[in-house]
C-alpha cells in the first residue's frame, strides 16, 4: 500500500501566457485527508507552480523561492524570469538528494514567450510546451496528447487544462474534489476555482 500522496497537477502553455490546473484531494493510502488543498502557487507575479506529490515540501519550496526571487528582483531591477526560477527550485532539490522534497513541480510563467518546465524530486528540469505531473498524469496527457496546439488563445488553454484533470478525477481515486486554475499572462497571475463535474 501507498502512503506516498496522489495528485493530478497539468501546465499548458498557450499564446499570451501558461495555464496551471490541479485538483484538491489529498489522500494517503486509502484515507482521505483533505478535500480543499491548494496545489497552484505564484511565485512571483510574472511566475507559477503546481504540483503533484507532498503538498507540505511544496509549500515550502515555493515559499522558500518566492523569498530568493524577491532578492533577486532586488539585485537585478528587474523581473526573475521562469528558467532562472525553474534552476532555483532544481537547486535547491538537488541539493537535498539524500533527503528529497518528495514532489513533482511545473513551473512557468510569462516574461518574452511562455514556457514550462518540469522538475522531479531531484531537481531534474524538463522545458516543455505541456506537462501533467501526478498518479492522474497518464490519463490527464491521454487528452492534451492529441488535443494541444501551439499558440491556443487563453480560453481554450483553460478549457483544454480542465478537461485533462477532469479525464484525470474521473479514473484517478486520488484525484478529486474541484479543480484550481492559475494562469499567468502579460497583466500578472489570476486564480479562480471550478467543479469536478
Amino acid at each position: 500500500m501507498s502512503y506516498m500522496p496522489g495528485a493530478t497537477a497539468v501546465g499548458i502553455t498557450f499564446d499570451q501566457g501558461v495555464v496551471f490546473a490541479s485538483e484538491k484531494r489529498i489522500a494517503y493510502g486509502n484515507f482521505l485527508v483533505s478535500k480543499s488543498t491548494k496545489k497552484t502557487f505564484p511565485i512571483t507575479p510574472k511566475v507559477g507552480a503546481t504540483c503533484a506529490g507532498l503538498v507540505a515540501d511544496m509549500q515550502l519550496l515555493s515559499l522558500q523561492i518566492s523569498a530568493l526571487a524577491k532578492i533577486r528582483k532586488m539585485e537585478l531591477k528587474r523581473d526573475v524570469p521562469p528558467n532562472t526560477i525553474a534552476k532555483m527550485m532544481s537547486n535547491m532539490m538537488y541539493e537535498r538528494r539524500y533527503f528529497p522534497l518528495l514532489t513533482q513541480v511545473i513551473v512557468g510563467g510569462m516574461i518574452d514567450k511562455p514556457v514550462i518546465y518540469t522538475l522531479d524530486p531531484l531537481g531534474s528540469v524538463l522545458p516543455d510546451q505541456y506537462a501533467a505531473v501526478g498518479t492522474g498524469a497518464e490519463m490527464a496527457l491521454g487528452v492534451l496528447d492529441p488535443q494541444f496546439k501551439e499558440n491556443m488563445t487563453e480560453k481554450d488553454a483553460i478549457d483544454l487544462a480542465v478537461k485533462a484533470v477532469r479525464s484525470a478525477i474521473m479514473r484517478d481515486s486520488f484525484s478529486g474534489d474541484g479543480i484550481d486554475i492559475l494562469v499567468v499572462n502579460k497583466d500578472g497571475i489570476t486564480e479562480f476555482t471550478e467543479d469536478a463535474k
